[in-house]
């Protein structure tokens, strides 16, 4: 399996998530207070609960359909499927709702193709993912996460972790391979 798979998270790695959320809160009235920490609620200076609370309406709102992607993510997925022949399977804790689930699966069909994504695992809203990631245990699969903790789990299962560069994660010091962008991930996978 590991030859032709590659794990991803969605958000803050093929789409630009942290974007889209900051905008839609903008217009919400709600503004950063700290942009250094993955904690939303510390970005926010506001409860866990009212965070929670408020992404999950914007992970189940229609905007999910519309998030950009992030970074260079088209044009290198699209390669390493296109060109390598590497699938995808997407696991993201987005929500356990059907609408917010289809509409996440519609815009990266969109963005991607349709034949880039062999599975999408949704989870619920900030959902764990070391049940989902245990089912690739010990097969060396490519993952890449945003979230410092999940990049971990995978180096606990034997996955090749690498996690996507953001400010909130720039003091990481496991053993993930950081990489910038999906052209990084591209020569890592490729062996270049």
């Amino acid at each position: 399996m590991r030859d032709k798979v590659i794990l991803v998270d969605a958000d803050g790695v093929m789409l630009d998530w942290q974007y889209a959320f900051t905008s839609w809160m903008l217009r919400h009235g709600h503004k950063e207070v700290r942009t250094d920490v993955y904690c939303m609620a510390t970005r926010y200076g506001m409860t866990k609960k009212e965070m929670n609370f408020l992404i999950r309406v914007f992970n189940e709102s229609s905007a999910i359909y519309n998030i950009p992607p992030h970074l260079d993510a088209i044009k290198y997925i699209k390669k390493l499927h296109s060109e390598q022949g590497f699938i995808f399977h997407c696991i993201s804790s987005l929500s356990n709702e059907y609408t917010a689930q289809y509409l996440r699966t519609k815009n990266l069909k969109n963005l991607f193709g349709d034949t880039v994504f062999e599975k999408f695992i949704y989870l619920d809203t900030g959902a764990d993912k070391h049940e989902v990631l245990k089912q690739y245990e010990n097969t060396g699969c490519v993952w890449v996460e945003d979230k410092a903790e999940n990049a971990d789990v995978g180096i606990s299962l034997g996955l090749d972790s690498l996690l996507m560069y953001h400010n909130f994660n720039h003091d990481y010091e496991g053993d993930a391979k950081v990489v910038m962008n999906w052209s990084n991930i591209y020569d890592h996978v490729m062996g270049l």
